[in-house]
């Protein structure tokens, strides 16, 4: 077998081992009915939208293929299975790895430069702008007839250059 066919058909059962997403864990602590009836419910489904997975660079929970973000999947399965509602699993949630679980997070006086960051930044830019453009233009000034006098007076007393002085003569 020719190696560039070779590869082309190591290339493709890659592809559709890595196609083909595991099915998610349930939690062993739920029954199976009940969990599968969580995890189809507008509510968990609202959650996980709303859940940041730790590990991949800005996912949703409920977009993360992680095994970290299927873990957490799971805690709120357990914790909607408990009978606790959004505010409670998110508050939880946020206590054990920090706002940043959060996708959204709650303005709060901890993350307040966050929030207001970009809005200071904008001000301060327009301000320099109009500070800019408020300015008069500098105006170059004419030498007068004192300071040109002044330079022909300084230019008269240097000598030439490349002109050897009498000092250096001797």
């Amino acid at each position: 077998m020719k190696p560039s066919v070779l590869l082309a058909a190591l290339l493709l059962a890659a592809g559709q081992a890595l196609a083909q997403a595991p099915a998610p864990r349930l939690p062993e602590s739920i029954p199976a009915e009940q969990a599968e009836a969580l995890l189809r419910s507008e509510r968990f489904k609202a959650l996980a939208q709303e859940l940041r997975c730790l590990v991949c660079q800005n996912q949703t929970l409920a977009e993360s293929n992680a095994e970290l973000a299927g873990d957490l999947r799971n805690e709120v399965l357990r914790q909607m299975a408990a009978g606790r509602n959004d505010r409670q699993i998110k508050d939880h949630l946020v206590a054990r790895y920090g706002e940043f679980v959060l996708y959204r997070p709650e303005m709060s006086a901890r993350n307040l430069a966050l929030w207001a960051g970009p809005a200071v930044l904008l001000l301060i830019g327009v301000a320099s702008v109009w500070r800019m453009t408020r300015r008069p233009a500098a105006t170059a000034t004419a030498p007068d007839d004192e300071r040109l006098a002044r330079i022909d007076r300084l230019l008269a007393d240097e000598p030439a250059a490349g002109a050897v002085s009498d000092r250096s003569r001797s």
